[in-house]
């Protein structure tokens, strides 16, 4: 049995990983700023900027899975740099101050993408200079930080990438593509044809659980996770609305007119007090409209890890649920 922190609980991913842990016999406490909602576990509430909450929360852990983040489309950059750097930073000097060996820091392989497609790459290093976005070039740069804190002997870093992390329940890829193809505001962005790869939920947490007790001399690099599944987007978009009852995109925009109508909405939501979230974001046009997949033997061989859920029963697990919810909500 390990005594684990994970922070960021209260998302999908973490709640996820959390379930898993204790399923497993671990002593698992979480930090977030809402209830985990996850039987078993010490829920402790509060941010990871909170110098007294983490120290509290990182006492006599022998383990920390790191997910807490601000991962909203929008928002002033000193948001995000305080949740995602400077919260990390936090982390870090704590869990050192309280032995922690292992530390897995959930990253994303957006750190290293410069609006350009990646066919088969690596994880490449993050590039807090270029990566595109706010949320991209803090959690770049939170990068950067845990990897200079890998110590072989002492707090041992590893930073895992989860790339398009999607499953029933999910409010971020899944709810938005539901949400826009429901208003008939989801176009496909070009011809649809871009490879982008995804990774099903379950394959996620396997391999954040995988991180935790790899062997430490894979620790102190990066690893991106997948399910090494590329598909078109068109065919991704139309999997997810098929398993989601909602009408299918058949609408087509330039893949130009759209990044350029990103920006300027980008502009707009960062300029003015516009509610809610824009219509579409540079950023998103771009994971659109390029390819994005990624060689994943290196990581596999790393964490001594496969997916266990294809794409296409992932995408029968969606309809299933979404049939229940449905079903529950009925007159």
């Amino acid at each position: 049995m390990t005594r684990v922190l994970v922070t960021g609980a209260s998302g999908m991913l973490g709640r996820g990983v959390a379930e898993r842990l204790v399923a497993d016999g671990h002593d698992v406490r979480t930090l977030q700023r809402s209830p985990s909602r996850v039987a078993g576990v010490q829920d402790v509430a509060g941010s990871v900027t909170d110098p007294d909450t983490v120290r509290s929360a990182v006492r006599d852990r022998e383990a920390v899975v790191h997910l807490a983040a601000k991962v909203t489309i929008t928002g002033p950059f000193a948001q995000f740099e305080e949740v995602n750097v400077g919260g990390t930073r936090l982390l870090l000097d704590e869990a050192r101050a309280a032995g922690v060996g292992p530390f897995v820091h959930v990253s994303s392989p957006s750190v290293a993408h410069q609006g350009r497609s990646l066919t088969g790459a690596g994880a490449g290093p993050a590039d807090p200079e270029h990566a595109r976005g706010h949320y991209a070039r803090t959690k770049a740069a939170a990068e950067l930080l845990a990897l200079a804190a890998h110590e072989p002997d002492g707090l041992r870093v590893i930073v895992v990438r989860p790339h398009v992390v999607w499953g029933p329940g999910d409010t971020q890829l899944v709810g938005r593509i539901v949400d826009r193809a429901r208003a008939g505001r989801l176009p496909v962005l070009g011809d649809g044809a871009a490879l982008i790869d995804t990774t099903y939920i379950d394959n996620a947490v396997d391999a954040l659980v995988a991180a935790l007790h790899a062997d430490a001399a894979v620790y102190g690099e990066p690893y991106v996770v997948t399910n090494g599944e590329p598909r078109p987007v068109v065919e991704l978009l139309a999997g997810i609305c098929a398993a989601s009852g909602v009408p299918m995109p058949r609408r087509h925009v330039p893949a130009v007119l759209a990044r350029g109508a990103g920006s300027l909405l980008d502009a707009a939501w960062r300029t003015l007090p516009l509610p809610g979230e824009p219509p579409l974001t540079r950023f998103v046009a771009e994971q659109l409209s390029t390819a994005h997949w990624f060689d994943q033997r290196r990581t596999r061989e790393a964490l001594g890890w496969t997916p266990r859920v294809g794409l296409d029963e992932g995408l029968a697990r969606l309809a299933t649920w979404t049939a229940r919810q449905a079903s529950a909500t009925a007159p």
